[in-house]
């Protein structure tokens, strides 16, 4: 598998899972979709445009390290197919293959499921604009007005179904801690856990990619927010 490096383990072995950058862009989600919901519930507009450009940066680092980044960050390591999920429903996926290394085949569902709803969200509010007509996104200019409201609406409507993703995915998240004692939530802390048995090693991409991806995601953030200005038109 790429991106994973193997390691014989007759003891359990602490294994780092999670790099810095994918655990700061989690959090990063935690802390700003609250922050969003109310700053669109309180009509402040401009704060929740800011927080918007903010989530559009990291959610275009995730997609970029997911293709570029460490080996359980990786798309290509833990995406799976409906056979495999299927199997890890019916709990045989694994057998004599030892512990998941990163997202299980669910929980990589659930991943790309809030990364799909979270770029739908994103991509609506650019072109939305408020019920008066008077505030916008940087890029409802390129729509009608009737298309503007209605992606509004549209953009009110993906945060049930984003909210309703949250909630299975912290359901889920419980179901684990209580019936399969497997604790989810501290090494999305740490970036660490103790795995038993036969085990392997992620390997964590060095921090130079994270820093030119940080980049290219906050630069094409800051593009988007002036309204993706093209070159010589406008």
């Amino acid at each position: 598998m790429p991106g994973i490096a193997p390691q014989d383990a007759a003891t359990p072995a602490m294994v780092t899972l999670w790099d810095l950058p994918v655990r700061l862009v989690h959090w990063s989600f935690v802390a700003l979709i609250p922050a969003l919901w109310w700053t669109g519930e309180e009509g402040d507009i401009d704060t929740h445009k800011t927080i918007g450009f903010v989530m559009i940066g990291l959610v275009l680092f995730r997609i970029l390290w997911g293709v570029v980044g460490s080996g359980t960050a990786r798309f290509a390591n833990f995406v799976r197919g409906p056979r495999a999920i299927i199997a890890h429903l019916r709990g045989s996926d694994g057998e004599g293959q030892g512990p998941v290394i990163g997202h299980n085949p669910l929980g990589a569902l659930s991943v790309i499921a809030l990364l799909v709803v979270l770029v739908t969200q994103l991509t609506l509010g650019l072109f939305a604009q408020d019920v008066d007509g008077i505030e916008s996104g940087p890029l409802a200019y390129l729509i009608s007005y009737d298309g503007a409201d209605a992606a509004r609406e549209w953009h009110e409507l993906g945060f049930n179904i984003l909210l309703g993703l949250i909630v299975v995915h912290l359901a889920a998240i419980a179901y684990y801690v209580i019936f399969k004692r497997d604790n989810l939530i501290g090494p999305m802390v740490t970036g660490r856990k103790r795995m038993d048995g036969v085990t392997v090693r992620p390997a964590m991409a060095p921090a130079w990619r994270s820093m030119i991806a940080a980049a290219i995601a906050a630069g094409a953030a800051w593009w988007i927010s002036l309204g993706a200005p093209l070159p010589g038109i406008g």
